[in-house]
């Protein structure tokens, strides 16, 4: 019989800084250099080693740090970037995104204005129709990983544009990360709900997922969104999660849409 020797397999040479981001959190070895750094990125950007707004080493720095080439941290840099999770200021450096900036306000909101693009009506006025304690129900519950009975923040506000009703909005919040929150400072607060949330509880959306239905118009949208009865309405509930993976906002949002369209860019 014909014997073969074994083949020679190379190691796949990993920092000790990747083992131990592997090993926590299941990347397997054989992933591009480049994802184990960017997954060193995330675990620093998860234990908050760097704030929202706040500049990240160079690329330089980053390279010595894992002792990956410079061209790596930027591929990883990249992907961080295209995300919305961090930013680049030319000529300045890397920062970590925030709400608060323009280009990522709009991240999460894909409604369009029919006769110009995202953010040419201005900034959206937003008024804080109610803000209480509750109990989560089932749905709530099971949205936010909660328990049935948890204590949940509910708050409904409304949005407009150019002084006309647009989205309706009902959120959940679990209690405890948002100790504190008033309706007095959702409805004081200048910049995006998300930016609030950022910098006074230190809590970071990134990413979202989003249901999408037609729903035609109740009596309670008649009343705040100036629709008649039976108006068709797009329905979005979104769940948004933290850098850990922990859906921290249930948001069911009512738009119209006689002036307004649904825009996604895929791919």
């Amino acid at each position: 019989m014909q014997t073969f020797p074994d083949p020679v397999i190379e190691p796949v040479l990993v920092s000790p800084e990747a083992a131990i981001s592997q090993a926590s959190s299941a990347t397997p070895a054989f992933s591009p250099l480049y994802q184990q750094i960017k997954g060193l990125i995330l675990n620093s950007l998860r234990a908050g080693e760097w704030k929202p707004g706040e500049m990240i080493p160079s690329e330089m720095d980053l390279a010595g740090r894992f002792h990956v080439s410079q061209g790596t941290v930027r591929k990883a840099i990249d992907e961080l970037a295209a995300e919305n999770l961090l930013l680049r200021r030319q000529g300045k450096g890397t920062f970590v995104a925030t709400h608060a900036e323009q280009q990522v306000q709009f991240r999460f909101l894909k409604l369009v204005p029919d006769s110009g693009t995202r953010g040419s009506e201005g900034p959206a006025q937003r008024d804080i129709i109610e803000c209480k304690r509750s109990r989560a129900t089932a749905d709530v519950a099971r949205a936010l990983a909660l328990r049935n009975g948890d204590t949940v923040l509910q708050a409904r506000r409304l949005l407009s544009f150019g002084g006309v009703p647009i989205i309706l909005e009902d959120i959940w919040l679990p209690a405890a990360p948002f100790k504190g929150l008033t309706a007095e400072q959702l409805a004081n607060y200048q910049g995006p709900m998300y930016a609030l949330f950022e910098t006074e509880f230190n809590v970071r959306m990134v990413r979202a997922e989003e249901k999408i239905r037609a729903i035609p118009a109740t009596q309670l949208h008649v009343e705040h969104l100036k629709v008649p009865l039976g108006t068709p309405l797009l329905s979005v509930e979104r769940v948004a999660y933290t850098y850990r993976d922990e859906p921290m906002e249930l948001r069911r949002g009512y738009y119209r849409t006689d002036t307004h369209h649904y825009h996604n860019t895929l791919g």
